[in-house]
């Protein structure tokens, strides 16, 4: 049994990558896994000022909720990192969190990392630029961290598409086998 953490940042209400983090959801916790899904649309998140603060206590001085979200990223086993994609880069709000982190990075060590991706490309050949934003983060300033899928979304221009697509299943399956 793990902890999984799953980050939805979409900014839209049952947006197609917040659709897959759901079955992602219902696949880890049939697994018998504890789950749980943040999103980032309902958290108060300010962006990180460069202050350097937080290097003396691991705590970021902003009164919002990245300290809660933080902690609950320290004690998961499992991170899920949800995005659509924005004109060929992760979303402002994922952005956000990923720089927030700072706090406490060095503590979001011998993680397990999923990437959940959606946008209207139908070439996941051309996210390669967000995959590798992310991987920037999780493995190469995360020690020992793993990549342990990704689930691509592509061809979501219209609202729910995702629920007739192959990336439908492939959340669900993934999330069984965390």
């Amino acid at each position: 049994m793990k902890k999984v953490l799953i980050i939805s940042s979409t900014p839209r209400v049952n947006g197609n990558s917040e659709i897959l983090c759901e079955e992602f959801l219902r696949g880890a916790k049939e697994s018998g896994n504890i789950v749980e899904l943040i999103k980032l649309r309902q958290k108060k998140i300010g962006y990180c000022i460069g202050c350097q603060v937080c290097y003396s206590n691991g705590v970021c001085f902003q009164k919002d909720d990245m300290n809660e979200i933080l902690n609950k990223m320290v004690n998961a086993d499992v991170i899920v990192l949800a995005t659509p994609v924005y004109f060929y880069s992760m979303c402002a709000q994922l952005k956000t969190l990923i720089d927030r982190s700072v706090a406490r990075y060095t503590e979001l060590n011998n993680k397990e990392f999923y990437y959940i991706l959606t946008c209207t490309d139908t070439n996941k050949k051309h996210l390669s630029r967000v995959v590798e934003g992310l991987r920037g983060f999780t493995l190469d300033c995360l020690d020992n961290s793993k990549e342990k899928g990704i689930i691509y979304g592509v061809g979501a221009s219209v609202k729910g598409i995702v629920n007739v697509t192959d990336a439908f299943k492939d959340a669900y399956e993934m999330g069984k086998k965390v």
